[in-house]
């Protein structure tokens, strides 16, 4: 007795499609179509992604798609970059101002300190003795340095019980013939914006003290001084 084969059964169903009623005809057609296209396939799900973590969140991953623990750690990572660049701006600040106060403003210790040198550079007496103004070189206290120009200037700042500030400085200036010490003492009294010059002269060994300012020795004036930069008129 023969067994009946695929085949045979595959050739009735067209048959038993044609002999049931228009209504669940394409019905039957559909569930069979649908039932060869499943045999022997299986589902592929999509490739799993990576958890997100503070340190490996790039944000590609939408937000209404990140579990509780990834949302925190999204939060975190953004909480930290956000701190960062705080602490960035406040540094660029601080460095700022340093650079205002100490090196940029008219009225700096590094200003104060340029204008005196060309003070003595210009004037004949300091030149008579150290030698060609161009070749006069000023800097601070002896270092292991050798490089003069990394020699820190010896400076003080204060203010009296009056409110005046004081600004106490000596540094050292060479020159082709000799070598001297500068001191200088500058003040800015209450209510004022610029200081002035109380001393400012230059010891060489040998010779007298050279003032090239003295407030000693100038007599009281109601006058004041038009100031521009730092530097009176």
């Amino acid at each position: 007795m023969m067994k009946p084969t695929t085949t045979s059964l595959l050739a009735l169903r067209p048959r038993a499609c044609a002999a049931a009623p228009p209504s669940l005809r394409s019905a039957f057609l559909t569930r069979s179509y649908a039932t060869q296209q499943g045999l022997g396939t299986t589902a592929n799900p999509g490739p799993r992604r990576r958890s997100v973590t503070p340190f490996n969140d790039d944000g590609y991953v939408p937000w209404s798609e990140l579990s509780a623990a990834e949302k925190t750690a999204r939060a975190t990572q953004q909480s930290f970059n956000f701190g960062m660049i705080l602490v960035g701006v406040v540094l660029t600040g601080a460095v700022g101002y340093f650079l205002w106060t100490d090196v940029f403003s008219p009225d700096s210790k590094i200003s104060q300190f340029n204008r005196a040198v060309d003070k003595i550079k210009k004037d004949a007496r300091c030149i008579e003795l150290l030698g060609d103004s161009k070749k006069i070189i000023a800097h601070g206290d002896e270092t292991f340095n050798k490089w003069r120009r990394a020699r820190p200037v010896a400076s003080s700042e204060r203010t009296d019980p009056q409110g005046n500030e004081h600004l106490v400085m000596h540094f050292h200036v060479d020159g082709p013939l000799r070598n001297g010490i500068a001191q200088m003492h500058m003040i800015r009294r209450r209510g004022e914006s610029d200081f002035e010059y109380k001393y400012l002269f230059i010891d060489i060994k040998g010779h007298e003290r050279i003032y090239l300012e003295n407030a000693d020795d100038k007599p009281a004036s109601g006058k004041k001084q038009l100031s521009f930069f730092g530097v009176k008129w």
